[in-house]
């Protein structure tokens, strides 16, 4: 016969993982091929599988009316725990999903690395962007090199007036560091020309201020010319030429491009000018960024897209955290639920404990038993939620539209939120994290549990039974 510690098969039955094993074999069809093979294999057969499995169909039976109440207990307390892992499995990875689609917007028109002299004029770094480009490219990960003339300035069209980020660019030279070439819809980024003073807009701020290829807009600097007369902001028009959409609603509404020659006769006392980089791997943009500081001359610096944009990616980061932390208390929760349900075990099992104390087992041995008890519940549990959890965020993108399709509703409308679809990034690292926190809450629930059971003494108990 096979030979299971006791401890283990009581705890096991009360924790009903035999019924659950055996559901599973029977849907997989498993059961009934291991019956065969107990049968029929030799080495099976002597080593009494055929009557193991005979006796768990016969433990089945008889204990459905007797320890009907301990096993639903049970089973509540492993659902919650699997529904708590799989929501947090499920909701951490549509944010991740959600920061990975709006990261890669942002840097479709933001560059990965920017290369600049603070004080500089932009004339001056135009004339010598090659140089800063071969710093650049001494670095393996750098694909592709620009140079840009960043400042601010106003729009006015009729009497609507707006504050943009200007970027100057050179189009020959854009492709490689941006997408903003493939992201036009009106017009083409090559139309762009030195002395044309073109300018290429988002779609949302074209909407706003009614515009299109053709129109003419005034662009206002904040520097000027100080005279008799009082200050006057240095002005230009300029011809739209086109018009594209990142799908990042910021910056379609507050982001235009010019050619950079135009940027550096507009911006020539407050422009910030230099090189712009794209790499391999966005994700190493902080430590080429540092590597790239380490060789450039003095008095250039390298900036890279995280730092440039921390504030919004560590509020993220604080989200998310805070999210971890709520949807954990579902998993405390169960655990609470598994814990009370413990306690209701053993106080039901009083005089089963207290018989198995009379033929000699140990207090340790009655502790192990709730352990086990708790312990699968909380393993299987866990195991439970991490496989529904990670089946749901893997299929989010099918299991969503069926939903919508049935209830005839569009959770994130496009004309409002600017991702029409949920996104899904399931990570290791979360899907661990989870899965440990999970494991350690429910273990720390079986503890007293079983304290208290092991502290039972048999004459008190069968005094009145």
């Amino acid at each position: 016969m096979l030979k299971i510690p006791y401890e283990f098969w009581i705890g096991a039955r009360y924790s009903d993982l035999l019924r659950i094993v055996q559901l599973l074999l029977r849907i997989t069809g498993l059961l009934w091929l291991l019956r065969v093979a107990a049968r029929r294999i030799p080495f099976l057969r002597r080593r009494g599988l055929a009557d193991w499995l005979e006796s768990l169909h016969t433990a089945q039976l008889a204990r459905r009316q007797r320890d009907g109440f301990v096993s639903f207990i049970a089973v509540s307390s492993m659902a919650g725990i699997g529904l708590g892992v799989a929501a947090l499995i499920v909701v951490l990875s549509v944010m991740n999903g959600f920061q990975r689609d709006v990261r890669d917007r942002m840097l479709s028109v933001l560059p990965h690395i920017e290369l600049y002299v603070p004080g500089a004029t932009p004339e001056r770094i135009l004339d010598q962007w090659q140089t800063l480009a071969d710093y650049g490219r001494q670095n393996p990960e750098v694909r592709g090199a620009a140079p840009f003339v960043a400042a601010q300035a106003m729009i006015v069209r009729g009497q609507a007036l707006r504050g943009v980020q200007v970027r100057g660019i050179d189009p020959a030279e854009e492709d490689g560091v941006s997408d903003v070439g493939r992201q036009m819809v009106q017009g083409k980024l090559e139309a762009l020309t030195p002395g044309g003073f073109g300018i290429v807009i988002g779609e949302e701020l074209a909407e706003g201020l009614g515009v299109k290829p053709g129109d003419t807009l005034m662009m206002l600097a904040p520097q000027g010319s100080v005279s008799p007369a009082g200050f006057a902001p240095r002005m230009r028009q300029f011809t739209i030429t086109g018009v594209f959409s990142s799908g990042h609603y910021e910056y379609d509404s507050s982001l235009v491009f010019v050619q950079v020659q135009d940027a550096a006769r507009m911006f020539r006392d407050s422009g910030t000018s230099g090189v712009r980089l794209r790499i391999a791997d966005m994700q190493r943009a902080p430590q080429v960024a540092a590597e790239l500081g380490a060789i450039l001359p003095q008095g250039v610096f390298a900036s890279d897209w995280s730092r440039n944009n921390r504030t919004w990616f560590a509020a993220v980061q604080t989200e998310k955290r805070m999210m971890f932390l709520i949807l954990a208390l579902i998993v405390a929760v169960a655990a609470f639920n598994l814990l009370s349900s413990l306690v209701m075990a053993v106080k039901d099992k009083q005089s089963d404990i207290a018989i198995l104390r009379t033929y000699g087992a140990t207090p340790a041995e009655i502790a192990r038993i709730f352990l086990v008890q708790g312990a699968t519940i909380g393993v299987v549990g866990t195991l439970l939620g991490v496989l529904g959890g990670m089946a749901i965020a893997y299929n989010i993108d099918v299991i969503v539209p069926t939903i919508e399709r049935i209830l005839g509703v569009h959770f994130l409308p496009r004309e409002i939120y600017f991702i029409s679809a949920l996104p899904s990034d399931p990570r290791s690292a979360d899907i661990i994290t989870i899965g440990v926190t999970s494991l350690v809450l429910s273990l720390l629930a079986t503890l007293y549990p079983s304290w208290r059971a092991s502290r039972l003494q048999p004459s008190q108990v069968l005094r009145y039974d």
